[in-house]
C-alpha cells in the first residue's frame, strides 16, 4: 500500500506490506466490522448530511467496515475505497462481489504520503476511520481533502481511543491489571512513532479551512458472553499485542498472556464468560465551505 494506513490493532502495527502481516490484519479488521457494526451504524446515522451523499471516498478503508456500512445506509451512494494494502483492497472487493455490490465500489491503491494523490473525483463525503494519524503529515492530508471535496461536502474523521480492552479490570486473577500494563506499554511505543495518535482533530480541521459542525464520543461496551466473534476478536487482538510487546513487558505478564492465548488450556480467553469489548470512538464532522 502505500497509504501508511491501518487501524491500531496492536503496538507496532504499521503500513502492512508483508502478506503474512496483511493476512493476520485482515482477520481482525473483518472481526472489528462485525463486533462494532452497531456503533458504526449509529455514527453514520448521526452525521449531519444536508442531502444523502452519492459520491464517497473512504480513506484508509481496510477491508471495508466503513465502506459497507455507508453503502447500507446510503443506497444511492458509490464509494471509492482507498488503501495502501493490495490484500485489503482485494478482500474488500471480494466482499463487495459476495454482496452483489461490486458496481458500487471502486478500489484505489494509493500512498497518501506521496507527492500527489490519485484522481478521486469530487466526493460529497470523505470518510477517514482510524487512518489519518498514521500519515507522516496529517495536516497536509486535511488540506488535500479540503481541495478534493465538493463545496459544502462533509469530512468525517473517526478515531478509536486505542485498541479495545476485553477483560474485567481485576482479571486475570493471577496477574490483575494485565491489560492496563499492556496498553501503557503500547502507548509508550506509539508515542515516538505516531505523534497524532489520540489527537483532537477539531483544531486541525479548523486550521485546514473546515467548519466543524459536530463532535461526538461514543462509549463502546459490547458484552461477549457466548459471542464467538467477540472471543475471536479478543484472541486475535491479544495475540497481536503479545507479539508487538514481547520486548516491553515483564516476563510474568508475557506468561499470563500466553496462558490466555493457549486455546487448549484451562485459562484460554475462549473459555471465559466475562469478555467485553470496551473502548471509545470519537467522530468529528467537518464541512467544506460552499
Amino acid at each position: 500500500m502505500p497509504l501508511n494506513h491501518s487501524h491500531d490493532t496492536h503496538p507496532g502495527h504499521g503500513p502492512g506490506h508483508g502478506s503474512g502481516h496483511d493476512g493476520d490484519l485482515i482477520e481482525i479488521l473483518d472481526l472489528d466490522a462485525v463486533v462494532l457494526a452497531e456503533h458504526l451504524a449509529d455514527i453514520i446515522r448521526w452525521l449531519p448530511f444536508d442531502a444523502p451523499p452519492r459520491r464517497i471516498v473512504d480513506l484508509g478503508c481496510g477491508t471495508g467496515a466503513g465502506t459497507f456500512a455507508l453503502l447500507e445506509r446510503l443506497p444511492d451512494a458509490h464509494v471509492i475505497a482507498v488503501d495502501s494494502s493490495v490484500a485489503h483492497l482485494q478482500r474488500l472487493m471480494s466482499k463487495a462481489c459476495e454482496r452483489g455490490e461490486e458496481h458500487r465500489v471502486r478500489t484505489v491503491q494509493a500512498d497518501l504520503d506521496g507527492p500527489t494523490w490519485p484522481d478521486l473525483g469530487r466526493p460529497d463525503l470523505v470518510w477517514a476511520s482510524a487512518s489519518l494519524h498514521h500519515l507522516a503529515d496529517p495536516e497536509r492530508a486535511l488540506r488535500a481533502v479540503g481541495s478534493l471535496l465538493a463545496p459544502g461536502g462533509l469530512f468525517a474523521v473517526l478515531e478509536l481511543a486505542g485498541f479495545p480492552r476485553f477483560l474485567p479490570e481485576n482479571m486475570p486473577t493471577d496477574r490483575p491489571g494485565l491489560e492496563d500494563r499492556c496498553h501503557a506499554a503500547a502507548d509508550r511505543l506509539h508515542a515516538g512513532r505516531m505523534s497524532h495518535r489520540g489527537a483532537d482533530w477539531g483544531p486541525l480541521l479548523t486550521a485546514a479551512g473546515f467548519t466543524v459542525e459536530g463532535i461526538r464520543t461514543i462509549a463502546v461496551n459490547v458484552e461477549g458472553a457466548g459471542d464467538h466473534a467477540v472471543g475471536a476478536y479478543a484472541l486475535n487482538g491479544l495475540t497481536r499485542i503479545r507479539h508487538g510487546l514481547a520486548d516491553a513487558l515483564d516476563p510474568e505478564d508475557l506468561a499470563a498472556l500466553d496462558r490466555l492465548l493457549d486455546t487448549g488450556g484451562d485459562q484460554s480467553i475462549l473459555r471465559r464468560g466475562d469478555l467485553q469489548v470496551r473502548t471509545e470512538r470519537t467522530i468529528w464532522a467537518a464541512r467544506r465551505p460552499g
